[in-house]
C-alpha cells in the first residue's frame, strides 16, 4: 500500500478526531487494555475510539502516536490483508515515539484481519478496533484472538444517553419537578418514537436519517457482505418481521407471510437472512422459556436494536415501539438473559422474563380496558413460580400500585422503566 496515502488517511483523520463532537457514553475502558467495539452502524462507535484518543493526547501522548485508519476510507479501496504490515511501517515514519496507539474502524472490511490483530497483539502493541458485525464475537473469532481483546458491545443511545445528550435534567430532583418531569416525558416520548443514533437527536428529518443508515445495513452489511441475490424477499422479511414486533413467529410462518406477496422464498432462506439481519445488530430475539430447546430457536420473538429503524416499518406505532424499547433496555441490560414466558397449557402469556431477577415484565400502552388482562397472567405466573419477586406493568404513562391475591404489582410509566427508575 502506498505510504503517501497511508499517511494522508490517517493525519486527515486526526483532524477529524481533533474537531469531533464527543458525547459522554455509559461505557468504561480499561488503560492498557486492547478492545473490540462491536454494534449496529452509527450507533457511536467510532465516537468512542474518538474519546480514547483525545483522553490519550490530554495524559501527555502526542497527536503523532496515534494512527487511525477507518478502512471505509474510499482511499483504501483495494487494501488486502497483506497491506496490514503498511500500517506499521506508516507509523514508524509519522513518529520516533516507542509507544503507538493503533485505532481501526470497521476493520472486520478486510478479509483475515483477526490474524493481523492477533500479531498486533502478541507483540504488545496498543489497538483499538470497531466493527458492524455479529460474527466479531462469535466463538471462533474468540478462538483465533485468544482471549487478547476485550470486547464491547456499543448500542444506540439509551434514553439516559439520549436525555443527558439534549441537556434535559433526569436526576432524582428533576424527577420531583413538575416542570421537568414534563421535558422528561416529551423526551422519552422521542425516543421512544424516533430511537437512540446518536447523530439523529437534534435533527429536524430524523426519519431521512435513519432510513440512510437502514439501508446501509441492508446493502452494505448485509446484501453485498452475505451475497444475498434473492434481495425482494429479505426486505419484505424484515417488513413482515416489524408487522410481528410483539408476537412470536416461526421461519415457516415467516416464509409463508413473504411468498403471499408473490415473492419465491423458503423456511431455510429466512433462517439465514435473519441471521444476517442479527449479525448486522438490525434485529435480536427473545425465547421462549417454557419450550424445549428446538422450539425456542424455532418460534422467537424479534425486536430492532433502534426504535427508528422499526418506525420505518410501521402506520400505528405507539404500542409496538412502546414495547420495542423495553425490549432494547433489557437487551442492554440483561444480554441474552431475558425471555418470554408463554405456556398454552397454563394460558400465562408473559411479554418479559428475567430469570436471574425473577422478574415478570407486562408491557402495556394504557390499562383502559386492559388491567384485567395485563394483572391476569402475572398474577397465574406469579403463582406458580416460586420465589416470584418483581411483577411489573410498563405504560405510556399511568403509575400505580395494584395490590391482588397477595401479590403486588407495580405500574411504571415507560420513562421511569427506560432511566432505571423502577425500583
Amino acid at each position: 500500500m502506498n505510504h503517501s496515502i497511508l499517511k494522508q488517511v490517517i493525519l486527515d483523520q486526526i483532524e477529524v478526531i481533533q474537531n469531533a463532537e464527543i458525547i459522554d457514553r455509559e461505557y468504561n475502558f480499561e488503560k492498557n487494555i486492547n478492545y473490540i467495539l462491536v454494534g449496529l452502524r452509527r450507533a457511536g462507535k467510532s465516537t468512542l475510539l474518538y474519546k480514547i484518543a483525545r483522553e490519550l493526547v490530554d495524559a501527555g501522548c502526542d497527536w503523532s502516536q496515534i494512527v487511525y485508519v477507518n478502512f471505509e476510507d474510499d482511499r483504501l479501496l483495494g487494501f488486502t490483508k497483506d497491506d496490514f504490515n503498511d500500517i506499521l511501517e506508516t507509523a514508524y515514519e509519522l513518529t520516533n515515539a516507542k509507544e503507538v496507539y493503533y485505532f481501526f474502524d470497521e476493520i472486520q472490511i478486510i478479509e483475515g484481519w483477526e490474524h493481523f490483530a492477533r500479531r498486533m497483539a502478541d507483540q504488545k502493541k496498543h489497538v483499538y478496533i470497531t466493527g458492524s458485525n455479529a460474527k466479531m464475537l462469535s466463538s471462533e473469532m474468540e478462538r483465533i484472538l485468544g482471549g487478547r481483546y476485550l470486547s464491547k458491545m456499543i448500542m444506540p443511545f439509551s434514553l439516559y444517553e439520549s436525555l443527558d445528550y439534549k441537556k434535559i435534567e433526569h436526576d432524582e430532583k428533576a424527577l420531583l419537578t413538575t416542570a421537568k418531569v414534563a421535558k422528561i416525558r416529551r423526551g422519552s416520548q422521542e425516543y421512544i418514537m424516533s430511537g437512540g443514533f446518536p447523530e439523529a437527536q437534534l435533527l429536524f428529518n430524523k426519519r431521512e436519517y435513519i432510513k440512510s443508515v437502514y439501508e446501509k445495513v441492508i446493502l452494505g452489511d448485509i446484501i453485498e457482505r452475505e451475497k444475498v441475490n434473492n434481495k425482494m424477499a429479505l426486505r419484505l422479511m424484515i417488513k413482515k418481521i416489524a408487522e410481528t414486533v410483539m408476537h412470536e413467529i416461526s421461519f415457516t410462518t415467516l416464509a409463508g407471510n413473504v411468498k403471499a406477496t408473490g415473492i419465491k422464498t423458503s423456511t431455510d432462506s429466512m433462517i439465514d437472512y435473519v441471521s444476517y439481519a442479527e449479525n448486522a445488530y438490525l434485529l435480536f430475539r427473545t425465547k421462549n422459556y417454557v419450550n424445549k430447546f428446538a422450539e425456542k430457536e424455532s418460534t422467537p420473538r424479534f425486536y430492532f436494536y433502534d426504535n427508528g429503524l422499526l418506525s420505518l416499518f410501521l402506520v400505528d406505532k405507539s404500542s409496538t415501539l412502546l414495547e420495542n424499547a423495553v425490549a432494547v433496555y433489557l437487551k442492554r441490560k440483561y444480554g441474552d438473559n431475558v425471555y418470554y414466558f408463554k405456556s398454552t397449557q397454563t394460558g400465562i402469556d408473559i411479554d418479559f422474563y428475567i430469570p436471574e431477577e425473577n422478574c415478570a415484565i407486562q408491557v402495556a400502552y394504557s390499562l383502559e380496558n386492559a388491567e384485567e388482562r395485563e394483572t391476569k397472567s402475572l398474577i397465574s405466573f406469579a403463582k406458580k413460580t416460586e420465589g416470584a419477586r418483581h411483577l411489573i406493568i410498563i405504560t405510556s404513562e399511568e403509575e400505580q400500585t395494584i395490590s391482588k391475591d397477595g401479590f403486588i404489582i407495580k405500574v411504571i410509566p415507560a420513562y421511569k422503566f427506560l432511566l432505571g427508575k423502577d425500583n
